[in-house]
């Protein structure tokens, strides 16, 4: 079976956020899907197998399967579109999250995603403790999004990871509004066995509508500054959000399975 490594939202090699893509004729069972995940180490693994016109898409990473994953899904389309059905322009996907369209518009990948509700929650004593500073306001998705005064904080910030095992939230955003882009995030998923996400699709399905409604404005350029960082493309839909970044291959292999 041929695995295809993608760095996504980049326009070059050894940043963005790596994926490994698995395009199967059949599913595995989720032992050795799981597995072939912890074996490549990446934040994210993604398996996807046609069926009619479309594809059923599933995501995992090193502690599991995930709901929703946005560089791996650019990633698999970025796969699809250039070396499986070459010449497309859009790819449907079937996932946990419901139906996912992906649209090559020249060197973009666009992703139409759902966006999640956020309720603001208390700034407690446990969070300022998991990061190591104090943030302005926290909310509360599928994930625990932190707003921090500025953006050098973003940048720089050393949290500790046991202690945000113990927090809300499936992942841990933290973000700023940017000097050169609309917002600057990170994104760290201890509780995944991913320590930091390079660039996290879904962590900006929380962070686009609420930088939307900060900064009035539907269209939102942001940048993760992980250390292989990331730039994203989005635009605030109503209870949507499009996501869009460029690709890059970085390998072909086999898998003896």
């Amino acid at each position: 079976m041929k695995q295809y490594v993608v760095d996504a939202f980049t326009d070059k090699l050894f940043s963005g956020n790596p994926a490994a893509i698995c395009i199967m004729d059949n599913w595995l069972d989720e032992e050795m899907m799981l597995n072939i995940t912890k074996e490549n180490n990446l934040s994210e693994t993604a398996f996807a197998v046609k069926t009619d016109e479309n594809y059923q898409l599933r995501w995992f990473t090193p502690g599991g399967e995930i709901d929703l994953c946005g560089h791996a899904t650019l990633a698999c389309a970025y796969v699809i579109m250039n070396y499986i059905e070459v010449g497309t322009t859009s790819t449907i996907f079937q996932t946990l999250s419901g139906e996912l369209i992906v649209e090559k518009k020249k060197d973009i990948y666009e992703m139409d995603f759902p966006a999640y509700d956020l309720r603001q929650v208390e700034v407690t004593k446990e969070i300022e403790e998991a990061l190591g500073v104090v943030p302005k306001a926290v909310f509360l998705g599928r994930d625990l999004v932190c707003v921090l005064n500025d953006e050098s904080v973003v940048r720089n910030i050393q949290p500790n990871f046991d202690k945000i095992q113990n927090l809300e939230g499936l992942l841990l955003h933290v973000t700023a509004r940017g000097s050169d882009v609309d917002c600057v995030s990170r994104s760290f998923a201890p509780k995944l066995n991913v320590s930091e996400d390079p660039v996290c699709g879904s962590g900006h399905c929380h962070l686009v509508p609420y930088w939307s409604r900060i900064l009035n404005k539907h269209d939102i350029v942001a940048f993760q500054a992980s250390q292989r960082s990331g730039l994203l493309y989005c635009k605030a839909n109503g209870d949507r959000v499009k996501l869009g970044g460029k690709a890059n291959l970085f390998s072909v292999a086999e898998l003896f399975i």
